[in-house]
């Protein structure tokens, strides 16, 4: 069994078992026929993933880095808010008829500010520490821009990341105002798991810690028979994950960079509901 596994499966019995369900009050998702989409829901989780010692992918079922990496380079390092930049389709709900999602996600990773080192953007301002002043306590992004929120098509979910250097290790918090845990939990941690990797190796560092904090981890009503038949499967170990190790400059990577090697895992979930 991966930690990942173990960790996923604690936080999903906790929130089962303990959470506070949002029946008979005003919610504002809704399932595609128009019911209000309930869930059952714990405040403040977090989550803690050594990625010296192992890659946090479930294996209770497949997590598809390559379009885990897509997403992410999508927002990091192509700073795009349209999904024509995009090789997956989840994001086709909240865009409009070009297939923007407004002032949101990539669009603010690509807005440049006044920085002592100059003029730049919240990428290239980490990447700029990391490798100049790494010890620095100021080493953030931060995605929740209120003066554009009236103009994003959804307003961040996994909206700020802060990263830390510990000796020659990179650790990093990832802040998540909200998670639907069983269409994103491990799709977001893998996400930034490699997100990780990846800036420690362009900064010559080493992987650390990842830590995830959720404000409100939930599970939506119609989801909670398919969270319990998954967490009940059998767990298989984490697989090894390889990061192409010539690439030195974070914009030159491509998914073909990331590998998921002796993955074991259970069935994919398919039509998976998603409230909207």
């Amino acid at each position: 069994m991966s930690k990942a596994d173990q960790l996923f499966m604690d936080m999903c019995a906790d929130v089962l078992e303990n959470g506070y369900r949002s029946e008979g009050r005003a919610v504002r998702p809704r399932w595609e026929d128009g019911t209000p989409a309930h869930t059952i829901k714990r405040f403040g989780v977090v989550n803690r993933y050594d990625l010296a010692e192992e890659f946090p992918a479930l294996t209770l079922r497949p997590t598809p880095i390559r379009l885990c990496v897509d997403e992410l380079l999508w927002i990091w390092q192509k700073k795009s808010n349209n999904v024509h930049d995009l090789n997956s389709r989840v994001w086709d709900s909240w865009t409009d008829a070009d297939g923007s999602i407004g002032k949101a996600y990539g669009y603010q990773m690509g807005v440049k500010y006044r920085f002592p080192q100059g003029e730049m953007d919240q990428v290239d301002n980490v990447l700029y520490l990391l490798k100049h002043d790494p010890y620095s306590r100021r080493i953030l992004t931060n995605l929740f821009h209120f003066g554009d929120l009236s103009e994003m098509a959804l307003e961040p979910c996994a909206y700020s990341m802060t990263f830390n250097v510990t000796e020659n290790r990179l650790n990093a918090v990832l802040n998540q105002r909200s998670q639907d845990i069983l269409a994103a939990n491990n799709w977001n941690v893998t996400q930034y798991a490699v997100l990780v990797h990846m800036f420690a190796q362009v900064s010559g560092l080493e992987p650390g810690e990842l830590v995830h904090v959720i404000a409100d981890a939930h599970i939506y009503d119609r989801h909670i028979p398919i969270i319990r038949e998954l967490i009940g499967r059998p767990t298989y170990p984490a697989p090894t994950f390889w990061l192409n190790p010539q690439i030195r400059d974070f914009y030159d990577f491509t998914t073909d960079d990331v590998r998921m090697d002796n993955y074991q895992a259970g069935p994919q979930i398919t039509g998976i509901p998603i409230a909207i």
